[in-house]
This record gives C-alpha cells, sequence and structure tokens, in this order.
C-alpha cells in the first residue's frame, strides 16, 4: 500500500475538498482518499503510485494547484 500526500492550494472550505476527492476518485482507483482545505493538502492510500503529472493536470482541471507530492 502506497501513501502519497499532496500539497494542494486553493481549498477554502468543505465543498473544495469533495470537489478535489472526487477528481482523484474518478481519475485513480484509491483505496482512500482524504482532503483538508485547513492543511493545504490531500492524502491518498492506493495499492499503485498514481502518475505525477496525471495528478497535477487533474488538480488543475478541477481549478486548484498542485505545490507537492510526498510518498510515504
Amino acid at each position: 500500500m502506497i501513501k502519497v500526500i499532496l500539497g494542494i492550494e486553493g481549498m477554502a472550505c468543505g465543498m473544495c475538498e469533495a470537489h478535489v476527492n472526487d477528481a482523484i476518485r474518478a481519475n485513480f482507483t484509491v483505496k482512500k482518499v482524504k482532503s483538508s482545505h485547513k492543511k493545504n493538502q490531500t492524502v491518498i492510500t492506493a495499492e499503485e503510485e498514481p502518475d505525477e503529472e496525471k495528478l497535477r493536470e487533474v488538480i488543475t482541471q478541477a481549478g486548484y494547484t498542485l505545490v507537492s507530492v510526498e510518498r510515504e
């Protein structure tokens, strides 16, 4: 299992979190995704690591800015 922590700018509320979560679920196979506008981050748990370029594209299309990607 892989844990990926995304730094995302532009989320302001719970609806923004849901928007990011839905965009990730629609484009990637994930076990779990949880966003926090207070922490400016999204945590993804998946069997396979998502492609960073596609993550950037999906987040940008959703109207947000991907600023960092950390793997655990």
